[in-house]
């Protein structure tokens, strides 16, 4: 049989529950009582029917699988990758060995990876576990993206690599379609292929550095202030293209999360503007799958205009270490245009850790989840503006961005030396991460561009503020405990502050006695 006659066999025997092989079954009742053991072997039925259903329906589990029926799931899987043959022969310079016991259990067995040398989503013949894990963990991927809000997405590819080298690929990808169109009359040719990505401004270095990495110029379009809160000017969104000309841009690079005081884009007009003038949309929506305000934005953006690909973050979202992103989309063949633009084979562990996740969570389990964190938004919300206001602060009014939420500090200043980013080292040495303070007037240089008030996401924001995030995962024990480090913080000072004043007014007071 040719390798993948072969591989279909093994995973069809695998889709088939079946008892425990009933000649075990017979010596075991020779040792032990014929009525336990076939309650055990009941036991064992359950928790295939539980693997069956998954492999037929291909999408969340509706309840959370326990531990046991998930390392039962990873032993058989990985039984069924050569590596772990007991009579496997492998003389190629890449068998699966792992020289170190800690390393193998750490991931399985799966020593191959996923994908093949020209495609990451590639079914590799002598890793059929792994190559059924890969298309698990992408088929829940996908179903997790639906119930969350968008259930127009076609496909998604479950990637190895964070967010801003997704982005790479996609831009990689969209170039290499563009250099694939048969030149058109007065259409684009090699010479006049595209060299801008139109992105509206967000300070954040890795969208940036995505964008020149893979050869391209930013066009930057500045945000409108509206009071507190920062929007999307997409009339200079349009105008940018049309300066350039719209065959000249590659596309145009949205955020759909983000921290306050910015308002994630208007992605509904952006994908009409898109639309319009043919130009690819591509949006950044790093920890917005979390959010369902977020993703049902996404869904209207791609019926009413054009959306081409959102590329969502592992660890943010899902809970798992860091190094892996979902694309997702609403055309399947671009998805697997950009499956195929990654260069050789992939580390399965990202992979394997959101399908682990995503078995142990179940559908309820994220939809609880879900729910929890908008609970706790609201929460954060009420005491933060609470403190904020008993310390002679606010909270910042950006209630269109769902996940993110701020404070200024702009009466938190000690001195000179000591100026608003005081505040976020004194949280950081008290164990608090994950807030930090943006000061008015901030310079900085990022891939050869200056941005005058970066961190703010525009050049002249009138306040110094602390921003924080409502993430999935969150509790409220999690939301007193910041709140009340904040306060002692704030507390320490105001007494810094008082010190200070108190030591200035002697000093006053002693030079006017002598000059007395």
């Amino acid at each position: 049989r040719s390798p993948s006659e072969r591989q279909t066999r093994q995973t069809s025997n695998f889709l088939r529950p079946s008892d425990m092989n009933s000649d075990i079954l017979k010596a075991a009742e020779g040792i032990v009582s014929s009525a336990y053991i076939s309650q055990g072997a009941s036991s064992r039925r359950s928790r295939e029917k539980l693997i069956h259903s998954l492999l037929t329906q291909r999408c969340l589990p509706r309840k959370p699988w326990d531990d046991r029926t998930i390392a039962l799931f990873m032993a058989e899987i990985a039984s069924m990758d050569s590596n772990n043959f007991p009579d496997n022969a492998g003389v190629g310079e890449r068998e699966g060995r792992v020289f170190s016991r800690l390393v193998a259990g750490r991931h399985h067995g799966l020593a191959h990876g996923i994908g093949r040398s020209g495609d990451v989503g590639a079914i590799q013949p002598k890793a059929a576990g792994s190559s059924l894990l890969m298309r698990l963990a992408t088929a829940m991927a996908l179903h997790t993206i639906k119930i969350s809000g968008v259930p127009a997405a076609q496909a998604c590819l479950l990637l190895p690599v964070a967010t801003g080298m997704a982005h790479l690929l996609t831009f990689c990808c969209l170039r290499m379609r563009h250099r694939k169109q048969e030149p058109k009359e007065g259409g684009p040719t090699r010479s006049s292929m595209p060299r801008y990505v139109v992105w509206p401004r967000i300070d954040q270095k890795t969208c940036l550095k995505s964008i020149v990495s893979a050869g391209f110029e930013p066009i930057v379009v500045e945000n409108i202030r509206d009071n507190d809160l920062l929007r999307t000017d997409t009339k200079a969104i349009e105008a940018a293209i049309q300066k350039v000309g719209p065959e000249n841009v590659l596309c145009v690079l949205t955020t759909a999360s983000c921290f306050a005081p910015r308002a994630p884009d208007k992605l509904e007009e952006v994908a009409e503007i898109c639309k319009k003038l043919s130009v690819a949309h591509v949006i950044n929506n790093a920890y917005g799958l979390q959010s369902p305000k977020v993703m049902g934005r996404i869904d209207r953006a791609a019926r009413k205009g054009r959306v081409d690909v959102f590329i969502q973050s592992t660890d943010k979202n899902l809970m798992v270490p860091v190094g892996g992103s979902i694309v997702a989309g609403f055309d399947k063949k671009l998805i697997d245009d950009i499956s195929k633009t990654y260069p050789g084979r992939a580390s399965m562990a990202p992979v394997m850790d959101v399908f682990l996740t995503l078995v142990g969570m179940g559908e309820e389990g994220w939809k609880s989840l879900i729910a929890q964190r908008k609970e706790n938004m609201k929460y954060f919300q009420t005491k933060l503006g609470e403190m904020a206001k008993k310390h002679g602060e606010r909270i910042l009014n950006t209630k269109p961005n769902p996940i993110s939420l701020a404070i200024t500090v702009d009466t938190l200043i000690l001195d000179q030396k000591r100026g608003a980013s005081y505040v976020g080292s004194m949280l950081f040495r008290r164990c608090v991460s994950g807030p930090r303070v943006v000061a008015c007037g901030t310079k900085k240089s990022v891939c050869g561009i200056e941005f005058l008030g970066y961190g703010s996401h525009c050049n002249e924001y009138p306040h110094n503020y602390l921003v924080m995030a409502c993430a999935i995962g969150m509790t409220k024990g999690n939301i007193d405990l910041f709140l009340q480090r904040l306060e002692k913080v704030i507390k320490e000072i105001r007494k810094e502050q008082k010190k200070t004043t108190r030591a200035v007014e002697r000093k006053v007071v002693t030079k006017d006695s002598k000059s007395s």
